[in-house]
């Protein structure tokens, strides 16, 4: 939380949280609360499970159905306008549902989040149209406000002693979602043609091939909602209950507490704060940091597995779904052991600030691999020097996501209080919303252009992420030096 504005003139080198002497330093470490913490974690897999099962054979999808008219340039465009779908209605609705939780608890909001998943991954693998496949994202988009409600509950469930242990677990969770989605979506994508001894005479899948790998997702996060439903504690006291939204609660129930008048000992330090009160410096410099890493990020994961599916004639590696879908896995594997495995360390070593520019740094030589790689795969084909490369890739990778776990920490140390941790989450969720709205589109559609046109020899959009990369640096040298 946000120290006092009127006793201390803010900059980029002033600590967002602050300690009396050492007594911090000397605290010893709180333990975390591993049965809620671990439903929380439960909560996060859905999440980039059900966005990265699509990865490995969105390329294809959009092949078969047909909106490309056979031009393969196209492809990577639609992959892209999809991506960037489910982040823009996202970037409408994810500050209301953060700030909703705020006043009637975390719980209800997870709920919702997860039922929204479910529902939209069975429409997506129902979807035979380029349309359906745009209204089921949307409507993920629209219905999920778990990504920035869970690090509000991550928030509250720890204290400033075990916050950066606890940061390490949530991108291992993600990692975990992100590897089995690619595992689930390269390995049962049209199933009745890869396997049909098992598959072979369903016609149900011949005719949705994408249902399978949809409906594993879809299952997890119903199984999910009920774990969450029947065991996860609520973190936050509600400001209201939640019947009082119903509108025929509304007509039978008196808000007593609204006929009377409100405790001495009440204050705005356990009321959420007015949205105004989220526009101060150290709110707008944390969530820039989010921001800015989730845009380099996105437009990274969106290019990769089109990079990887594109013919190397037209400058990618020309690897078929099942190859795409391990090496996506792979990546989440690597990117949840280092988290786990270094993220808690760093951050003790190296502090804050000088982590995340280093996980930045990462990025520059991880995106200017794409055209090496072509280039080698041109020359001698995808030989074991190609794999190489793809497995640095995929270690530079592991290390920019060092970027996400102090930009979370930031974000929870910048809230005005602790009553406004999810209008807080909710708020930075808004910009980085839409920066993973514009990232996938701004890629992709580079990298259509790059394919088609051949802009500086097709490498245009390793100039563009390159240049996302330097607008990302100049926000972090804002950050504090410490938490």
């Amino acid at each position: 939380m946000s120290p006092d504005p009127t006793s201390q003139q803010l900059d980029e080198e002033t600590p967002l949280l602050r300690s009396e002497g050492n007594a911090l330093a000397k605290k010893p470490q709180t333990p975390l609360p591993w049965r809620q913490f671990s439903m929380l974690l439960v909560s996060q897999i859905a999440e980039p499970m059900t966005s990265q099962v699509i990865s490995p054979f969105a390329p294809q999808l959009i092949r078969d159905i047909g909106i490309t008219h056979g031009d393969e340039a196209l492809v990577s465009f639609y992959v892209g306008l999809l991506h960037s779908l489910f982040f823009a209605t996202e970037a409408l609705t994810i500050f209301h549902w953060g700030r909703l939780s705020d006043y009637i608890g975390r719980k209800p909001v997870l709920l919702i989040g997860l039922f929204g998943l479910s529902l939209s991954m069975l429409c997506f693998g129902l979807s035979k149209t380029f349309w359906s496949l745009v209204i089921s994202r949307c409507l993920v988009g629209a219905l999920n406000g778990n990504i920035g409600v869970i690090k509000s509950v991550t928030a509250e469930m720890t204290d400033s002693t075990n916050a950066a242990r606890a940061w390490a677990f949530v991108p291992v969770a993600w990692s975990s979602g992100a590897t089995l989605g690619p595992l689930i979506g390269g390995g049962l994508a049209r199933p009745a043609d890869r396997f049909p001894n098992i598959f072979g005479g369903s016609e149900f899948l011949k005719k949705y091939p994408y249902f399978l790998p949809c409906a594993v997702p879809a299952t997890v996060s119903a199984l999910t909602w009920i774990v969450v439903f029947l065991y996860l504690k609520e973190t936050t006291t509600p400001q209201i209950n939640i019947s009082q939204l119903l509108p025929w609660k509304k007509r039978r129930t008196v808000p007593l507490a609204a006929l009377e008048p409100p405790p001495v000992s009440s204050s705005i330090g356990d009321k959420p704060v007015p949205i105004r009160a989220l526009f101060v410096r150290p709110v707008l410099i944390a969530t820039g940091g989010y921001a800015s890493i989730a845009l380099v990020d996105i437009a990274f994961r969106t290019v990769q597995p089109v990079f990887y599916a594109t013919p190397i004639s037209l400058g990618g590696l020309g690897l078929d779904t099942p190859a795409i879908g391990t090496i996506l896995a792979v990546q989440g594997t690597a990117i949840g052991a280092i988290q786990l495995l270094a993220f808690a360390k760093l951050h003790d070593i190296m502090g804050a600030k000088k982590l995340w520019l280093f996980a930045m740094t990462c990025t520059l030589p991880m995106i200017a691999l794409f055209p090496a790689l072509n280039t080698l795969a041109r020359s001698s084909g995808v030989v074991q020097s190609v794999w190489y490369l793809v497995a640095l890739q995929l270690a530079l990778t592991s290390c920019t996501n060092f970027a996400y776990g102090v930009s979370f920490m930031y974000i929870a140390a910048a809230s005005p209080n602790r009553a406004s941790v999810g209008a807080t989450n909710g708020f930075a969720q808004v910009i980085v919303s839409v920066m993973r709205a514009i990232g996938p589109a701004a890629a992709n559609t580079a990298f259509s252009i790059s394919i088609e046109r051949q802009y500086l020899g097709g490498n245009l959009v390793y100039c563009v992420m390159a240049g996302m990369v330097c607008v990302a640096m100049s926000v972090g040298i804002l950050l504090p030096r410490a938490m």
